[in-house]
């Protein structure tokens, strides 16, 4: 039997989240780091030689014209993303681009476009959807032992040092809680709970008119509600806790990252361990090889509708705080 083809991969942008996507890219098989691009060939170069990357350039396009590059994973800060995707895309490389997406549903859209137009492979990076965990609590929701969710709390805050010339703080490069961090809690009720039928939003600001908090609401048939939250000024639980007719899942600190499951049910309550080994990148890594393996264009699980929606409802959400990016 054949071994899998060998995936070659590209990053685009160097920053935090690249060293930790490179990082698990070791830990699979039939998969290397080929290129890294970075606007400075010194942090390219030094980044290829951590990494192992047969080449390191200071250009991005450079890097997607390589005709050795397979996948690219696009690492650079949100308003970049639409742009770096679609120059990808118009050399027919598969592209996976970092969450959020874009900076709204038109860019969103444009990007599946781009990718349709080339016939090449589009999907989102939102990681927590391909992780063990989180695909044992959707199932173990989908089944009947718990009945129907009326209620999710999903949170996410951490306390960062405060640069407004930082990646998170910058308005122009869609800075704020709501997107960087945001997107998590909107996604768990997304994933969980679908489309909801009205939302609430107020948030806090930071000076330049980035969110420093956001609290929303997203109220459902039935009375069913998500109380979803994310900030940059304090540590927060970091916890999405499902309460439903007949129990309680709660998937433990931090939810969005590698971690355990604890249900309540029929007065007992079981901790599920996922023995993680990895940071976690390396799961949807592998889903998103197979797929180019097998020819696809399209993720199964990460479909580019569910993108559409979740950036639909980011969208309603900033209309509701009447949030603008420069």
């Amino acid at each position: 039997m054949n071994a899998p083809k060998n995936i070659r991969w590209g990053i685009i942008g160097l920053g935090k989240i690249a060293n930790k996507f490179a990082k698990d890219i070791q830990t699979i098989n039939n998969c290397q780091l080929y290129a890294v691009a970075s606007r400075h060939q010194e942090k390219a170069t030094s980044f290829a030689k951590q990494y192992n990357a047969t080449k390191a350039y200071d250009s991005y396009e450079t890097l997607a014209a390589d005709p050795n590059v397979d996948a690219i994973y696009i690492a650079t800060p949100h308003s970049y993303h639409k742009a770096h995707a679609i120059m990808c895309m118009t050399h027919n490389k598969a592209v996976l681009c970092e969450k959020p997406l874009a900076l709204n549903l038109p860019d969103v859209e444009a990007m599946i476009a781009a990718a349709k137009a080339n016939n090449v492979l589009f999907m989102e990076a939102l990681w927590t959807y391909f992780l063990p965990h989180y695909q044992f609590v959707l199932n173990e929701l989908k089944s009947d032992k718990y009945g129907a969710i009326h209620k999710l709390e999903a949170d996410f805050g951490f306390q960062p040092t405060i640069d407004m010339e930082s990646r998170v703080f910058k308005k122009s490069l869609g800075g704020g809680s709501l997107l960087d961090i945001g997107i998590y809690p909107i996604f768990a009720a997304l994933s969980t709970l679908g489309q909801p039928v009205d939302i609430e939003a107020k948030a806090t600001f930071f000076d330049n008119g980035a969110d420093a908090t956001c609290d929303v609401i997203f109220n459902y048939n039935n009375g069913v509600k998500a109380f979803l939250k994310s900030t940059l000024l304090e540590e927060t639980p970091t916890e999405a806790i499902f309460y439903c007719e007949h129990g309680i899942i709660k998937i433990n600190t931090r939810f969005h990252q590698p971690s355990t499951v604890t249900i309540i049910h029929n007065g007992k309550s079981t901790t599920h361990d996922f023995d993680y080994k990895t940071i976690g990148y390396n799961y949807e890594i592998e889903h998103f090889n197979e797929l180019l393996r097998n020819n696809q264009l399209e993720s199964p699980l990460m479909t580019h509708n569910f993108s559409k929606t979740l950036m639909f409802l980011l969208d309603d959400v900033r209309h509701l705080l009447n949030l603008r990016y420069d």
